[in-house]
């Protein structure tokens, strides 16, 4: 049995709240689908606005080298013609070699929302998938609400399928438009349906809105289904549509179905962070397979179990998908747990028990170590006895002024000890942090050159103990890079410029010793 992937992160993945993609950022991501492997790339709604107009006009559907370029559309407006309905017109002028045509299954919505009879609903479906088919196109026919439908009155749903078969449809996509089936019922829909039609492909596009969308695609391909729909990272309207990288996942690692090849199920991880980028989203850190916290173990037991045989806590290897093991370290941690995150930093762990006795001594006065690894690495370090900092500090002092015409500006002024020398340095930054980190680099920068690569990339502030107002603990997670690695590093306390200090050296004192 084989299955097909239809991705629909550019049409229907765009409708989710907050995203917006330019035509560039909608061909990047086409591209980069490609080299998944998916079989299908539905690039837009050209009939409906501009931008999705203007991506079929300026992309050749002949650059991708796997996937086929779908253009979506829905079926002609009720008593009239296709032949002269302006969206469905288009579509045979778009180099885009497949159509998908989007109709009414449900009879609540061909009565209530279009306002016409079943009859003349179905021969719209016949009108629109027929003018398609003539003009070359493969045509693929989304049954809107067809589980809705199917519910409310089996006959009607079954007969506009069949009026898009017939007419030229080589596939039949049921569709969980309000994402409120269960699996149990789906699977018995689409047995039925796959028996009815058993000469056209039966396919399947789910939503998320009882967090079913994957359970319900994967119940569909085990009914029968051939054909899969989904979008990167489950994006979508509402609550998200059906995840396809991890259907993806599970159709071939679970089901035994090859979907993707080897190397483009290495790509998973890679591609959804890519989308996640593009469309401004912060990634996920929990999602399946590909999540940062897919593959962290951080108790000590599961850590133990790990270093022993990875499939005591991990149901598949993190490789085959394109992620990485990963060893965060808390108040929950063991020794062994230590151990494996010194390997991983590539540093000796030493007194194992008194590196975590300060850990967690630390984690309760705040500090989080889980995305901060240079603070970690230094502490192990310092722990150890074997800290090297880049400085003694003597004083530093921050002053803001905002100015007559609006503008506010903060000056730093740090005094240092470097190598022996005293050293004093003032900056002027558009914030405290931003000052204190030139005025550092400044009075340090001729003892350390490696400072001029490396540069802060993320500053994240959160307030731990809300109820105190402004004398609540604070804590600041500051991200650096030299342009090749990302490492965080953290500070805490009831000032945030000093928690903002602590963090902004140890993420330069680690850049500078670990470079």
């Amino acid at each position: 049995m084989s299955v097909r992937l239809f991705d629909t992160t550019l049409r229907d993945g765009t409708q989710r709240e907050g995203v917006s993609l330019t035509t560039e950022d909608k061909i990047r991501i086409a591209k980069e689908l490609d080299t998944l492997g998916v079989h299908y790339i539905e690039a837009g709604f050209p009939a409906s606005n501009p931008k999705d107009l203007e991506f079929f006009e300026n992309f050749d559907a002949s650059e991708l080298e796997n996937a086929r370029l779908v253009a979506f559309t829905r079926a002609r407006r009720p008593n009239g013609r296709a032949d002269e309905d302006p969206a469905v017109t288009l579509l045979p002028s778009l180099t885009a070699p497949v159509a998908c045509i989007v109709a009414k299954s449900w009879k609540l919505h061909v009565e209530k929302v279009l306002r016409t009879t079943p009859e003349e609903n179905m021969e719209s479906v016949r009108d629109t998938v027929s003018y398609l088919a003539s003009a070359g196109k493969e045509v693929l026919f989304d049954a809107e609400h067809y589980f809705d439908g199917f519910r409310d009155d089996p006959d009607h749903a079954l007969a506009v399928l069949r009026a898009a078969a017939e007419s030229g449809a080589t596939t039949l996509v049921l569709c969980d438009t309000n994402g409120g089936t269960l699996p149990t019922e789906l699977k018995a829909v689409v047995q039925r349906t796959v028996r009815e039609f058993p000469d056209v492909e039966v396919g399947i596009h789910t939503h998320n809105d009882a967090g079913c969308g994957v359970a319900n695609a994967l119940a569909a391909v085990e009914a029968g289904a051939t054909h899969v729909q989904g979008t990167v990272n489950g994006v979508g309207e509402r609550t998200g549509n059906c995840d396809l990288v991890t259907t993806i996942a599970n159709l071939q690692l679970k089901m035994g179905l090859k979907v993707v090849d080897e190397e483009g199920l290495k790509k998973l991880t890679g591609v959804s962070n890519y989308v996640s980028e593009l469309m401004n989203l912060t990634p996920d850190t929990h999602r399946p397979y590909v999540g940062r916290s897919a593959f962290a173990h951080k108790g000590g037991l599961h850590v133990d179990g790990i270093s022993k045989d990875p499939s005591t806590y991990e149901h598949v290897a993190p490789e085959v998908v394109g992620n990485v093991r990963r060893t965060p370290v808390g108040e929950l941690s063991g020794k062994n747990s230590i151990k494996a995150k010194a390997a991983e930093l590539g540093i000796d762990a030493g007194d194992a028990a008194q590196i975590l006795s300060a850990i967690k001594r630390r984690e309760y006065e705040g500090y989080h170590y889980e995305a901060a690894d240079a603070s970690l690495a230094l502490l192990i370090g310092r722990t150890a006895g074997e800290a090297t900092p880049l400085f003694e500090l003597e004083t530093f002092r921050i002053i803001s002024e905002k100015r007559a015409d609006g503008r506010t500006t903060t000056e730093a002024t740090v005094k240092l000890f470097v190598r022996g020398q005293r050293v004093i340095s003032t900056a002027e930054g558009n914030g405290p942090v931003n000052a204190l980190d030139k005025a550092l680099r400044e009075a340090i920068g001729p003892h350390y050159p490696e400072l001029k690569e490396i540069h802060l990339s993320n500053y994240k502030v959160r307030i731990l103990d809300e109820h105190r107002a402004t004398a609540a603990t604070t804590r600041v997670l500051i991200d650096s890079t030299d342009g090749k690695r990302v490492w965080g590093a953290v500070g805490v306390g009831e000032n945030i410029i000093e928690a903002s200090w602590q963090a902004l050296v140890d993420g330069l004192e680690y850049g500078v010793n670990s470079g």
